[in-house]
């Protein structure tokens, strides 16, 4: 799906950053070697903070002032947004913010900002994790302004986030299909609708996953924090 996407946006790249975990993936050359196994290899992959980082602003956030990125992020002028929308061990649900909140942070310093609390490597959970990555989030939707736009896509949505691997819990939800939206809110806002209109069996883990880590603060905090609007219009390009 993936290669199918980039290859109708010209002079486009695949972008990550190294994570804060322990991984293959906290080097660079850890990294590559991963990508390069799984079969990332029909276009150059930019890992954003392979040569360094810089701190972009937070406007009016109440954690940060600024966040550590990738450094290349200063290379481009524009973002597609691609998110597997899913449940996640610690955000409750992992939409569009999740996804460049933690995604665009580089490994070393940003995604430590957002998670460790003193000694604490994951001491921040519940809301208050949830506004630190909101306002991660803020920086990356300000940087590129109205060139930004989001899809997710709800398909094979497991309770756990993708970085378990085949551990991950199979789901028990059915697959819905796909959403975009220059808004990051309306596009999040409007996957948990659509996830909170599947049947209870369906419903039920997910739900437990996203209320226990308190997920829709999410997406409350993103409307405090002027990054859109929750309200939208459902167009189905397949009707239509």
């Amino acid at each position: 799906m993936v290669k199918a996407l980039w290859e109708h946006i010209p002079n486009s790249r695949l972008v990550e950053t190294n994570v804060f975990y322990n991984s293959p993936r906290q080097t660079t050359k850890g990294h590559r070697e991963t990508l390069r196994i799984n079969g990332w290899t029909f276009t150059e992959v930019d890992i954003l903070d392979e040569e360094g980082t810089v701190m972009l602003p937070v406007k009016g956030g109440k954690h940060f002032k600024e966040m550590s990125m990738g450094g290349h992020i200063l290379n481009y002028d524009s973002l597609v947004v691609l998110t597997h929308f899913k449940g996640h061990t610690m955000g409750g649900y992992g939409g569009s913010m999740k996804n460049i909140a933690i995604g665009m942070a580089d490994g070393k310093i940003g995604k430590k900002m957002i998670h460790q609390k003193g000694d604490d490597q994951w001491g921040y959970t519940g809301a208050v994790f949830q506004e630190r990555m909101a306002e991660s989030a803020k920086a990356t939707v300000d940087h590129f302004g109205d060139k930004i736009v989001y899809i997710n896509v709800l398909r094979r949505m497991s309770v756990d986030c993708d970085c378990a691997g085949t551990s991950a819990a199979e789901p028990k939800a059915h697959d819905i299909g796909i959403l975009a939206s220059t808004n990051i809110v309306a596009v999040d806002q409007a996957s948990l609708d659509m996830v909170y209109a599947l049947p209870e069996k369906e419903l039920h883990d997910l739900q437990e996953r996203i209320e226990s880590r308190e997920g829709f603060r999410q997406v409350s905090y993103m409307k405090e924090l002027g990054m859109g609007t929750g309200e939208y219009t459902l167009v189905d390009i397949d009707k239509k």
